[in-house]
């Protein structure tokens, strides 16, 4: 088997065909408790990444926003509040366990009317060619097989003029390093253990992170994928980065 019939696992090498499915499992395992989750692991501080997403955004009432690996929908709720009744946010994800429980939460909370829900694979979107006003990603490039197809389907999708922000971890800065290391590969997979009884889900996402591009790489792909103006800001010294691209 060749390296281009292989992709990162994690750390393990496994056949392209493979990692969707096992990505899929990984979040099957875990989606009911992905909340507490993503509170227990970063503290709670989560939630200011992905509220300065969208402020950055600068969402106008009436527009068309895709949410894409949209988990458990907290990213959808504040971008349905942005649009407003007029607008539209299409929150999608791959996997069907975490769609329910994005839909789920988001009727919680009263926010129906301008929320649609579809299962895609973000490197092969189904919507038409030009559609949104502006792309969201949060925490989900990592796991796609071939992030180079998901940054082009993603561009398609958008309208001249349109934007995407893909926020994700990344590389912190280098005096941190060695203890945002040890805190991802002992205390990731324990917390795991704990709340939900799979230290392993945990273990292969603190180690999707470090195979994940860094902010340049990042950067530079989103150039070839037809973006432009594209940039990135830095949040918590690195271990999280925002990037913005614009289809011009």
């Amino acid at each position: 088997m060749t390296q281009e019939d292989t992709t990162d696992f994690g750390y393990q090498r496994v056949p392209v065909g493979e990692k969707a499915g096992r990505v899929r499992r990984v979040f099957d395992s875990v989606a009911n408790k992905y909340d507490i989750m993503n509170d227990a692991m970063s503290l709670g501080i989560h939630r200011v990444w992905k509220r300065m997403t969208v402020e950055l955004a600068h969402l106008r009432e009436g527009q068309r926003v895709l949410d894409l690996a949209t988990g458990t929908g907290d990213m959808a709720l504040r971008l349905a509040r942005k649009v407003g009744p007029r607008g539209l946010v299409i929150a999608s994800d791959i996997n069907a366990a975490m769609l329910t429980e994005g839909r789920d939460h988001c009727i919680d909370r009263g926010i129906v009317g301008n929320l649609v829900y579809v299962q895609a694979d973000a490197e092969y979107l189904p919507f038409p060619d030009g559609y949104f006003d502006c792309a969201v990603m949060a925490f989900g490039l990592r796991n796609v097989t071939h992030k180079e197809n998901a940054l082009s389907s993603i561009y398609k999708s958008l309208k001249p003029g349109g934007q995407v922000l893909i926020l994700e971890f990344s590389k912190p800065a280098k005096p941190i390093r060695p203890l945002y290391d040890a805190y991802s590969h002992n205390a990731l997979p324990l917390l795991g253990k704990l709340i939900v009884n799979d230290a392993d889900s945990y273990r292969y996402l603190a180690e999707s992170i470090r195979m994940h591009p860094d902010q340049e790489t990042l950067k530079s792909m989103m150039v070839r994928a037809g973006f432009e103006h594209c940039d990135y800001i830095n949040m918590s010294a690195g271990i999280v980065a925002l990037h913005r691209g614009f289809k011009l």
